[in-house]
């Protein structure tokens, strides 16, 4: 038998092709480094040599490597009292949230729901007119909320935005013959969303947990707000009362009354390169509880944001 020949046919690759490819891949890299680079200076500034940090000696690698802002962190025990309580509040309140973000959602995907356009418009409203800070002070207050742990779970427990985002997906990712089978087959409204809706949601549900969940971690103005007993402040306002007031020791005392001798004022100069190195540390360790958890969600939160903008 004749060996058939196989033609092989390569796209030309024109001078144009090629310029394209080269700027896509500098423009690409740049993004990147702008990108990471923040996060890397983080982690390479927290182990630095605070003296070296402060003169502004550390660009890429560490200088006199040293764990001591790290140290110094963990021996103050605000921290791990701000952590332990932004972890319930984060957790509770995500869970808070998705319990009236997702049936909420659900509900306005039914197009066949009696005056949806009407709750939708209801529901508009707040999102771009609210009473104000005073009169949310003092509603909090008659309720009992000044200084109580739900302050920072169910203040704010649905977001207009990610009500519409869900929506949307509901919509236009869950077929209504789906729906139209199972009520054929007996199945109620409830039944329908906890055995079919819930399970075919797995991506924009992941999505609005991270939504939720960030914004619970890194909120501060609530708790700077409503909460005044340290037992009960976030990680975020711990952090904020350790960096603001620790910054201000040096100021205080070189205003001082003119008395203050060279050895006070050198072990102030030295507390305050330390707390430049802390700076990085506090931010790093702030940040990791997040940056740990988006490697897990992120083929859904992937997912989730681009079904959930197909026909936003």
């Amino acid at each position: 038998m004749a060996k058939e020949k196989i033609h092989t046919y390569r796209i030309r690759e024109t001078r144009g092709d090629r310029v394209f490819d080269i700027v896509n891949v500098i423009l690409l890299a740049l993004i990147l480094f702008i990108s990471a680079y923040p996060l890397y200076y983080t982690i390479v500034a927290s182990v630095s040599n605070s003296t070296a940090l402060y003169t502004g000696k550390v660009y890429l690698w560490p200088k006199g490597f040293q764990l001591e802002a790290y140290r110094q962190v963990f021996k103050n025990k605000q921290i791990w009292t701000g952590y332990r309580n932004s972890i319930v509040y984060t957790v509770c309140g995500t869970l808070f949230n998705l319990f009236l973000t997702i049936p909420a959602a659900y509900a306005l995907s039914k197009k066949k729901l009696f005056g949806r356009n009407l709750i939708m418009t209801y529901f508009l409203i707040p999102m771009y007119f609210g009473g104000g800070m005073i009169p949310s002070y003092l509603l909090n207050k008659s309720l009992g909320l000044v200084n109580s742990p739900l302050v920072l779970i169910i203040t704010g427990g649905i977001s207009i935005y990610n009500v519409i985002v869900t929506r949307t997906y509901f919509a236009s990712n869950v077929p209504d013959s789906i729906y139209e089978a199972a009520n054929i087959d007996g199945c109620g409204e409830l039944r329908t969303f906890m055995k079919i809706a819930l399970p075919l949601s797995d991506p924009i549900v992941a999505v609005m947990a991270l939504y939720y969940g960030v914004g619970h971690w890194n909120g501060y103005f609530t708790a700077l707000i409503y909460v005044t007993k340290p037992a009960l402040q976030p990680l975020a306002l711990v952090l904020r009362k350790i960096l603001v007031l620790n910054e201000m020791t040096l100021d205080v005392i070189l205003q001082g009354d003119g008395n203050i001798s060279g050895e006070t004022i050198a072990a102030a100069a030295e507390k305050s390169k330390m707390i430049a190195v802390m700076k990085y540390a506090l931010v790093f360790i702030a940040s990791a509880p997040m940056l740990i958890a988006y490697p897990f969600i992120q083929k859904y939160f992937v997912k989730g944001v681009m079904i959930g903008s197909v026909k936003g």
